[in-house]
């Protein structure tokens, strides 16, 4: 199949818990960073770093080009949304929902681009303080495999699809509410399917060579979009599958996660 494009169509108050804390998930204790901005609360679940191989898995004979060539990635330590922004978050941040499709607070927002989330991103960091930014490709991949804790799956959590991820045969078409599904063996939820979630990165063809924290190419037209959403076959919602999109692009299949770094 060919690559997937996607184009379009004050103050606020403030609450702000940081904590650090633990949260288990199918026996296992994860740790986590917790905020509360406006009355809405997320978590950041901590993606201890390593080196992993980047790309095509090897018994998967659906891959496309651009999954190759395999190659390692070393990541430092970082945190990622156990869940993708939802609507209530984003409201509570930029005031409005942007949302075209039917939903609830919990469900994630959607009709958004690259532009809208790293305005979002602007916001939310100078409420928090913190230093929320979108994952790099790498990091994105790398949580969807499940970190240090991978067992290989096809997709995030599962080698069914149906336990992780809402897509084509399961979403009702249209969006669902967040953590409905089983979360990946870091915690995550919804990394596969649901809404695709935009990266950090401009598209472009990965390094044949070992890399370090990878920032992706330094130019391009598009951007990096990940883990497939509820409109896609299966196969575009694999851990390793990538899509791309113009940064002025949007749709209600369009949403995004967060990272923060230390």
């Amino acid at each position: 199949m060919g690559r997937r494009f996607f184009f379009s169509m004050l103050v606020l108050l403030l609450i702000v818990g940081g904590m650090m804390c633990t949260s288990c998930c199918a026996n296992k204790t994860f740790v986590s960073k917790k905020f509360t901005v406006n009355g809405a609360s997320f978590t950041m679940v901590k993606v201890k770093g390593s080196t992993f191989k980047m790309g095509a898995m090897p018994a998967c004979n659906i891959a496309e080009e651009d999954e190759y060539p395999v190659h390692n990635v070393f990541l430092n330590d970082y945190y990622i949304g156990e869940t993708e922004v939802t609507r209530e978050l984003w409201s509570a941040v930029m005031g409005n929902d942007p949302s075209g499709m039917q939903g609830t607070g919990q469900s994630p927002v959607e009709s958004v681009n690259w532009n809208d989330c790293n305005n979002f991103l602007n916001k939310l960091n100078e409420l928090t303080g913190a230093n929320f930014c979108l994952p790099t490709e790498a990091q994105w991949e790398y949580a969807a495999r499940g970190g240090r804790n991978s067992k290989g799956y096809l997709y995030s959590g599962s080698d069914n699809i149906d336990d992780v991820a809402w897509y084509k045969e399961n979403a009702n078409n249209g969006v669902n509410e967040v953590k409905k599904k089983m979360p990946n063996e870091l915690g995550l939820y919804d990394m596969s399917g649901n809404v695709s979630e935009w990266c950090s990165d401009w598209y472009g063809e990965y390094p044949a060579n070992d890399v370090s924290n990878p920032v992706g190419v330094s130019s391009g037209h598009c951007r990096v979009i990940r883990g497939g959403c509820w409109i896609n076959e299966e196969s575009i919602c694999r851990v390793t599958d990538r899509t791309l999109g113009a940064p002025r692009g949007s749709g209600c299949i369009l949403g995004l996660r967060l990272c923060l770094t230390e």
